[in-house]
């Protein structure tokens, strides 16, 4: 059962919301005005009442992006899932329709698990050959300040895209869960925040050049032109911040005639994947009327 659905269409040349709804514990801030008017651009804004999903809660939302319009789904801070009780897991699904010409911009704040929780999310998109998206998908590991480090119990986050027909274009899965052998503060070698990026779609192209070529630039930086000596001391057990990269990624495309790229972050600090998203999205402000996370 859908907790929210938004249908966004042309009117009068206009993207427009046409369609709203939305139930406890999903809520939709949709502004009447962001960015310039000239900015064809609608702005989304997704909280849950109490500032979190709880144990148990199962929130369901549908977007449908009608032909020729931009909508941007975000947050306004990041989302908090609270400790579990007992076996219950909190759930979150989307599922979009992103039309010929459409662009979906999904900027969400990171999701922050908080010990023990469990945390399953589920997001599907149907694209056409000329449709646009840009997903953000990330995790921190957790109230580090309160010493929290990667001590829930279960995260699953999953994010396939469809062309017509159903034909598979991108599958992915993220799976972190605490093991009976080795923790996984441990496994995560003191990196406290995990990302992706996907960008897809012919509008997005030269956001995608420059992108791969600053990851490719940062990271030949990064490594100094010592790779193997990088990797044992990824491999040791050490603790020395000083000798690990703050911030590492990489960076490949996908699709049959490479239309969509990934990149995979992994970083020591919230603040540098929000500097190096703010840094890489900025192209994005002339389409939507905002720089994203600026």
């Amino acid at each position: 059962m859908e907790t929210g659905k938004i249908v966004i269409e042309k009117v009068r040349g206009k993207s427009t919301v046409t369609k709203s709804f939305s139930k406890y514990p999903l809520k939709f801030i949709i502004p009447r005005k962001v960015g310039p008017s000239r900015v064809d651009a609608v702005w989304i804004y997704a909280l849950t009442y109490g500032g979190g999903i709880v144990s148990g809660d199962d929130i369901s939302c549908k977007l449908e992006i009608g032909a020729g319009c931009t909508a941007v789904l975000t947050t306004q801070a990041s989302t908090k899932v609270y400790k579990s009780l007992g076996s219950k897991c909190s759930e979150q699904s989307l599922e979009a329709e992103i039309g010929s010409n459409s662009m979906l911009v999904l900027i969400p704040d990171p999701v922050t698990c908080f010990s023990t929780a469990r945390y399953f999310q589920k997001q599907v998109f149907r694209v056409r050959s000329d449709s646009n998206l840009v997903l953000v998908d990330w995790i921190t590991s957790g109230r580090h300040e309160s010493g929290e480090k990667w001590d829930f119990t279960h995260y699953k986050s999953t994010n396939n895209i469809f062309l017509e027909s159903d034909q598979p274009l991108f599958l992915d899965t993220v799976l972190l869960e605490q093991g009976s052998i080795v923790p996984l503060a441990e496994r995560m070698q003191d990196y406290q925040v995990i990302a992706m990026v996907v960008l897809l779609g012919p509008m997005l192209r030269h956001i995608q050049g420059q992108v791969q070529e600053d990851v490719k630039r940062m990271m030949a930086k990064q490594l100094q032109g010592s790779p193997a000596r990088w990797d044992r001391q990824m491999k040791s057990n050490t603790r020395d911040f000083a000798n690990k990269p703050s911030l590492i990624a990489s960076c490949s495309a996908f699709g049959q005639k490479g239309e969509g790229v990934i990149v995979r972050i992994a970083s020591l600090t919230t603040e540098s994947v929000y500097q190096f998203l703010k840094h890489q999205l900025a192209g994005l402000e002339a389409l939507l009327g905002l720089s994203p996370y600026s």
